[in-house]
């Protein structure tokens, strides 16, 4: 048996097992199933897993190193380590808020003592009027900002 012909059936046999797996794993536990892998594999492992999967080799290698040192964020019972994902809007905008406060204001309904307010411009609308003022943001944010 060929080298070649070796190595796509173990990428079939890992993307099968991934397939499976993978609508259940959260981010540790697919890192570690990728790192874990890849070990089994041997050398050219992480190439391997990563282009069977879609995963980073990077972020296998990460794996790895969690694996052989489990004292990091999943000792603490984490997925990421503390500080981890993206910051905030408000935290890297910090004109945001006001300046969708400002566009929201004149076009707002409902009563003003309640915390649920309505208004007739779509989160589109108000995205495309932030990204105007010079904000990146999109409308995902506009609806999580608003909600």
């Amino acid at each position: 048996m060929t080298k070649k012909l070796r190595l796509r059936e173990q990428v079939t046999k890992v993307r099968t097992k991934f397939k499976m797996l993978s609508p259940v794993m959260n981010e540790r536990v697919l890192r570690y199933w990728a790192a874990a892998e890849a070990i089994s594999l041997g050398h050219g492992g992480i190439p391997c897993l990563a282009k069977a999967t879609g995963v980073s080799e990077s972020t296998i290698e990460a794996g790895i190193r969690e694996l052989r040192q489990p004292e990091g964020a999943a000792a603490e019972g984490r997925v990421r380590k503390l500080g981890g994902g993206r910051k905030r809007l408000s935290d890297t905008d910090p004109t945001l808020g006001r300046d969708l406060e400002r566009l929201v204001e004149p076009s707002t309904r409902g009563d003003p003592e309640s915390p649920l307010r309505w208004t007739s411009k779509s989160t589109a609308k108000l995205a495309s009027e932030l990204h105007s003022l010079g904000h990146n943001s999109g409308i995902r944010s506009v609806l999580t900002r608003s909600a």
